[in-house]
């Protein structure tokens, strides 16, 4: 089990360049990718996003990539700027009768004498390392989110275990709740037929018939599959999110039925002690990968 939460950083670089990788991710239905690249690196982005893909299934990924090029510019004279630049200060000189303290060192300070230019990035070789990086970042991302998804298992399954305890004690319950009704229906009449005969058949047909719309049998049945199918999800990999929160509406919708057919004040309790847990559960599903 994986948590959709994390954050991973990898570096690759060589003797010319260096790139970084930061990822940031938060829970989402689907995979949904945010990239933010540097200048001049559109080339580069599908094969970002083939990387993380290969790897991640769900959830919303902010990626943050910067670059570092190493002695990628040189500089260039504007050789026809400083022959304008030296001819006039020649002139003024002469017209002038001024001294002469145009130098190289000023001639380049000049606008435009002196200008620098970018000299073409290997795109293969940015990315190899652009692919490195982000391999670097996912392994980081990813151990954190399945640290954190141990932690959101080991809580999940202690609730389904509460939940587990629920059926249980449901199922001890309804035997008795019935046995319960039968008698304060007996008292019941007999309180306000007092001394008059009745048909005991007749009494026996409704609480028959109470038994057989209070019956939770199949609702239990159902619940307990869904407790055992949950738990073998819990214990596969992969992206078990999805399935996980499917799962868990049917135990909600089990609970439910229940707690609609019994009219007993301790199953009635414990209904809301389970609808608790499944809604605790249900928050937590949904930062599961």
């Amino acid at each position: 089990m994986k948590s959709m939460t994390g954050y991973g950083k990898g570096i690759a670089e060589d003797a010319e360049r260096k790139i970084c990788v930061e990822i940031k991710s938060v829970n989402h239905r689907f995979l949904d990718l945010n990239i933010k690249l540097p200048r001049n690196f559109n080339f580069a982005e599908d094969t970002l996003r083939r990387a993380v893909k290969g790897r991640v299934e769900r959830g919303h990924l902010d990626i943050y990539v910067s670059y570092e090029r190493r002695g990628n510019t040189k500089l260039v004279l504007n050789e026809e700027l400083a022959k304008e630049y030296c001819t006039l200060a020649a002139k003024s000189k002469m017209k002038y009768n001024i001294g002469d303290d145009f130098g190289v060192s000023v001639l380049f300070k000049m606008p435009e004498v002196i200008t620098s230019e970018e000299e073409d990035d290997d795109e293969s070789a940015v990315l190899k390392l652009l692919e490195d990086a982000a391999n670097s970042a996912i392994d980081a991302l990813e151990s954190m989110r399945v640290r954190e998804g141990e932690l959101l298992q080991s809580d999940i399954v202690s609730k389904v275990v509460n939940i587990g305890a629920f059926v249980d004690k449901v199922e001890q319950r309804t035997p008795i709740a019935v046995a319960e009704h039968k008698t304060k229906m007996t008292e019941r009449i007999n309180e306000v037929i007092s001394g008059v005969a009745f048909d005991e058949a007749r009494l026996l047909n409704e609480i028959a018939f109470y038994t057989d719309k209070v019956a939770i049998d199949e609702e239990i049945a159902r619940l307990r599959s869904h407790i055992s199918h949950f738990n073998h999800i819990c214990s596969g990999g992969g992206a078990i999110g999805k399935k996980l929160d499917f799962i868990i509406q049917e135990m909600n919708r089990e609970t439910n039925t229940i707690g609609s057919k019994c009219c007993d004040s301790e199953i009635s309790a414990a209904v809301i002690d389970c609808k608790c847990e499944i809604e605790k559960i249900r928050e937590q599903i949904q930062n599961i990968e």
